[in-house]
């Protein structure tokens, strides 16, 4: 049949193949028994210059490897640098470490102001300055705001026939201390900026105390809206005798008069021991001013936190505020153990290079 016939001439096929594929495998494992060529076995074994080879080690239970080094060479152990903070892998479900914070208050709208903080009333005299306001606990001059912000108004409403009632404002006082040998303090604030009206965010030991030689600390304060911000350390008294008992920067912030939020810091180092110590001043995290801790003042732990505006007056230049409100708009406030983006090594190295305040 048609198809015997092709099958059987298939098979012949089939069986020459397998022949010539066993000749070839029989040439090939010849081949492999015999040694290699000179020149291949050189090219196997060369390195690169000043390599040597290496050669398989064993190490029992406990034994550390030798690192390799060529004879007549002294091994060093190369460290790698340190990885920088920003690059560090965080443990999932940890946020990156940051400074402990000691005070941070909530500005909790179902909670009075005067929880944390305390109202100081009346206009006192001018408080020094010949000041217009007077400062109130009523919930027109401060509270908190929804969205859990602090907010102090300055009222203007000149043609009131109750004197208490033309010009009223808020002063507080925290109720909690700074507390520490060394710390850093951090606000971010929106400060009015007009003619005649004086915010301040500042420092003074807890009552009792004797102004001014007990020291004051000024981190933000501007007035009759120049946009320009006053970092102050004051011990003295104003005058001709005392000139040298302060330190003053001022320093044109940008935005402020728009109502930009503005971040300010304030770190202080003392040996509660000797009284020694450093102060430095921040702002928009660009130190701005620093200054020695002078001799007889108050422990700057006893130093407690005031808000407050101020209208009218000697620092405004008798200039008083047209009718309307002002508000102090405090963003964010705390206290921690060290200060923001590096700690105590930013606060050595912003020391390193930044001015001390001017006398007066």
């Amino acid at each position: 049949m048609p198809f015997k016939s092709t099958f059987s001439a298939f098979k012949s096929q089939l069986k020459d193949l397998h022949q010539e594929g066993q000749r070839l495998f029989n040439e090939h494992s010849q081949k492999q028994q015999q040694p290699p060529p000179q020149n291949q076995l050189q090219h196997s074994q060369s390195y690169y210059p000043g390599q040597g080879a290496r050669q398989a080690q064993n190490f029992y239970p406990g034994q550390q490897p030798q690192p390799y080094y060529q004879e007549g060479q002294q091994y060093q152990q190369q460290v790698p640098p340190p990885v920088p903070q920003s690059t560090r892998p965080t443990v999932p479900g940890q946020p990156p470490s940051s400074p402990a914070v000691y005070w941070q208050p909530r500005f909790d709208p179902s909670t009075p102001v005067s929880v944390e903080w305390e109202h100081k009333l009346g206009n006192n005299n001018g408080w020094g300055n010949n000041e217009k306001q007077h400062y109130t606990a009523d919930n027109a001059n401060s509270f908190y705001t929804p969205n859990h912000l602090l907010v102090l108004r300055a009222i203007s409403q000149p043609a009131n026939p109750d004197p208490s009632k033309k010009y009223t404002s808020a002063r507080l006082v925290s109720r909690q201390r700074l507390a520490r040998p060394r710390g850093s303090l951090i606000a971010t604030l929106t400060l009015p900026c007009a003619s005649g009206i004086w915010p301040a965010f500042w420092l003074l030991p807890f009552e009792p105390f004797t102004w001014p030689t007990d020291g004051e600390v000024d981190i933000a304060e501007t007035w009759n809206g120049d946009g320009v911000n006053h970092s102050c350390l004051h011990w003295g008294f104003y005058t001709p005798q005392d000139k040298d008992k302060h330190r003053v920067v001022p320093t044109f912030v940008q935005g402020m008069q728009q109502g930009r939020p503005v971040r300010f810091e304030f770190a202080w180092q003392q040996d509660e021991s000797t009284g020694q110590g450093r102060l430095l001043w921040w702002i928009d995290g660009r130190a701005v001013m620093k200054a020695p801790i002078p001799q007889g003042t108050r422990r700057v732990a006893d130093f407690v936190v005031l808000l407050n505006i101020a209208m009218g007056g000697n620092v405004c230049q008798g200039q008083e505020p047209r009718e309307g409100t002002y508000d102090l708009v405090v963003h964010e406030m705390k206290m921690q153990e060290e200060p923001e983006m590096g700690g105590w090594a930013r606060f050595d190295g912003d020391w390193s290079w930044v001015r001390e305040g001017d006398t007066m």
